[in-house]
Formats: structure tokens, sequence, C-alpha cells
């Protein structure tokens, strides 16, 4: 899922843009200042960034400036500040889009669906797991080197399902009928199989994210490192 990387001094604002995209599947990361963002932005992947304009410390004039140095990621300006000559100054600065407060937050997350997709992010299709990423358009697993695997079709599904809900749990019924169908005539017990399978074949990476078992009710993917 698309990481999104959200900038504003109001707690009230950051909270109500978090719940429209975490809503839609995004990982949200808040931050309330543009020094604490560019620091993040410095030492993790982003994939798009909500930045207000008048913010503490590093506001977000200096922001964009500052991640457009840094990345080619897209940038959605989210502001009081609606006058014309804001809007071009942002533009010139290298804002991709600009919305006004108040704003409707359906407005907003149709609005990053359509910069993800114009910076050809997708959203759904790429995940990342420390220092790994499901890549669901080819079905293949990409080492921090580069090198691409294939591994089975079920297992990818089923790592990319947990991954795409870290620390969310899942039942084996729930898995069962996701991954392989409601009309799956199989034992449950296939999912434990598929899970031992994936645990010894990403042993080594124990350290970026684990399949955790909770016991009685199913499982979970803990990631420890972006």
């Amino acid at each position: 899922m698309a990481k999104i990387l959200v900038v504003d001094d109001e707690a009230h604002i950051r909270e109500l843009i978090r719940l429209y995209l975490v809503d839609e599947g995004f990982e949200v990361i808040e931050k309330a200042n543009g020094e604490d963002a560019l620091a993040y932005a410095e030492n993790q992947s982003v994939d798009l960034a909500i930045i207000d304009i008048m913010m503490p410390k590093l506001d977000g004039w200096d922001l964009c400036k500052e991640l457009r140095e840094l990345d080619e990621m897209p940038i959605l300006m989210v502001t009081s500040k609606g006058e014309a000559q804001d809007k071009i100054k942002g533009f010139k600065l290298g804002t991709d889009d600009y919305l006004v407060k108040p704003f409707d937050p359906v407005e907003l997350v149709l609005r990053v669906k359509a910069l993800l997709k114009r910076y050809r992010i997708d959203a759904s299709s790429l995940i990342k797991l420390g220092s790994i990423m499901l890549d669901r358009r080819t079905y293949q697993v990409i080492y921090k080197d580069g090198n691409q695997v294939t591994i089975p079709m079920k297992e990818f599904e089923l790592l990319y399902k947990l991954g795409s809900y870290t620390n969310q749990l899942f039942t084996r019924d729930h898995l069962i009928e996701q991954i392989w169908g409601m009309d799956y005539e199989g034992d449950e017990r296939t999912v434990d199989v598929h899970i031992k399978r994936l645990r010894e074949r990403f042993a080594e990476f124990e350290s970026d994210f684990k399949i955790v078992t909770i016991r009685g009710l199913g499982y979970r993917l803990e990631v420890y490192r972006d």
C-alpha cells in the first residue's frame, strides 16, 4: 500500500485526513511540523506528501522545495491560503495539486488517488516489508539488491494479504475465503502449512517482519523496520 506523509500543525486536521486515507487502505505517517516531516522523508520512503503551509520550524513553502529536491514524490498542499498568488507560488516550488481549507475529505482522497496514478504509483499493487517489496502485478518478491524472485502463487497471495494490513489479525477461515475461495473444500490446516513455508522462506528477514501466531485465533504480520 502507498505510504502518505501528512504534515499539519493542527491535530484535528491530521486526524481527519488520516481517518479517510486509512479507510481507503493507505498507510499514514503524521508529522506536526515541516522539520520533523523532512527528517522522516530523508530516512524513510514516502509515496506522497500532504502538507500545510503555515507551520512552525519549517513552513510548507520550504518543505515543498526540500521534498522536491529530495525525491520525485507527488505533493498535495492543503491550506487556508487560497489566493491565486499563493497557488502560483506553490506550483512554482513544485507542488502537484492544491486544496483549500475547509475541504471535502472525499475530494482529498480522490486527488490523492489521481496523483498516485499520475506518478504511476500503484497503491494496491506494491507493498514494502522491511527490505523487500511485493509486486502483485508480476507476483514477484523484489529484494534490496534488485534481485526479483517468483514464489508459489498461494504463498505470494497469503503474504501479500497479511502484508497489506500489518498488525491486523486474520482468522484461518477468513484467509481461506480470501486466498483459496469460498468453494475451497480442503482443510484450514492448509493455511498453517503455507505460513510455515513462508516463515522458512523468509527466515533471514525476521528483523524486518514476522508472521505472528495468535493462538486459537489466527495470524498477523508485524513489520519491525521500514
